[in-house]
């Protein structure tokens, strides 16, 4: 009988351990939805980029992701920005998806312009430079740099090719 008493007092106490870290879970991720102003970018690449993903000015975070679609008729990728109300990003300001790191994640640069007008919520950044795909750059690299060796390059006994 002691036995049992032990055993459920155990998993009784297993359980409220569990609640609670569901509960700071739950209080440490949950932001009462995206606060701030939204705007609107046009990608031709967002590889990296996913609701959620930091927007950042600066280095700074200044917003979220909060939402990406395919705009049918331009088949841009349309990106949602939440941006913190006390920022005002001027009308000539341009967006870049950057990455964190060589192997991070990536996320949404801003570059503010010198505009006096500021972009209204709902608005629009004109200014947009998609992501950038390192291992295409790589490949282009790698065999870019064997053309131009293979230009000059040799005969089949080894001597130096003669120019054409």
């Amino acid at each position: 009988m002691r036995r049992n008493l032990i055993e459920t007092v155990m998993g009784a106490v297993v359980i409220v351990v569990a609640i609670g870290f569901l509960i700071m879970a739950f209080q440490s991720t949950s932001t009462g939805g995206p606060s701030g102003y939204e705007v609107t970018v046009e990608f031709t690449d967002v590889t990296g980029i996913s609701v959620g993903s930091d927007v950042r000015m600066a280095g700074v975070k200044v917003g979220t992701v909060t939402r990406q679609e395919l705009d049918p008729e331009t088949f841009l990728a349309v990106v949602t920005l939440s941006i913190d109300e006390e920022i005002q990003l001027p009308e000539d300001s341009s967006a870049r998806i950057l990455l964190n790191g060589l192997l991070g994640g990536s996320f949404v640069g801003l570059e503010p312009g010198g505009a006096e007008e500021s972009i209204p919520p709902g608005g629009a950044i004109e200014y947009a430079q998609g992501s950038v795909n390192l291992m295409d750059l790589l490949g282009r690299f790698i065999f870019s740099a064997g053309e131009e060796e293979g230009e000059g390059g040799t005969d089949a006994d080894g001597s130096p090719a003669l120019p054409q």
